[in-house]
């Protein structure tokens, strides 16, 4: 099967050796995604909620360089550095999702890159 990356400036460019997202087939798998901005590549903010809107208004920007929305999503896992930020998630995501929700995971951990509080990867199912 071939691999497509799907490329956007509408998000923030790869800060490592990652593509922002693999296309196999009508699978989309989207790189972990952190609030930075597209175009200054910084965080749009040190609080937790416009970090959480960032992610997602990152996140749809791939998926629609993809050939998707977040419509197409079936699995997120969402990554914090604290869980106490679990309900400010939770409303944020009923701005960009609705039932049927995609399965999720959430952990936390001790860091994120740049200094991050959240990061989420998706999967995509076109």
């Amino acid at each position: 099967m071939q691999k497509i990356a799907p490329e956007t400036t509408d998000a923030p460019q790869a800060i490592g050796t990652y593509s922002q997202a693999i296309r196999a087939g009508n699978t989309v798998y989207l790189s972990g995604q952190i609030p930075l901005s597209p175009t200054t590549m910084t965080l749009v903010s040190l609080e937790i909620a416009p970090q959480v809107v960032q992610v997602f208004e990152n996140l749809r920007a791939v998926a629609m360089a993809a050939g998707g929305t977040l419509d197409h999503t079936v699995k997120l896992t969402v990554y914090l550095t604290d869980l106490a930020h679990f309900p400010i998630v939770n409303d944020v995501m009923a701005q960009y999702f609705s039932a049927p929700y995609p399965a999720r995971a959430t952990v936390q951990i001790a860091a994120l890159p740049r200094g991050a509080l959240v990061e989420v990867d998706a999967i995509l199912s076109l």
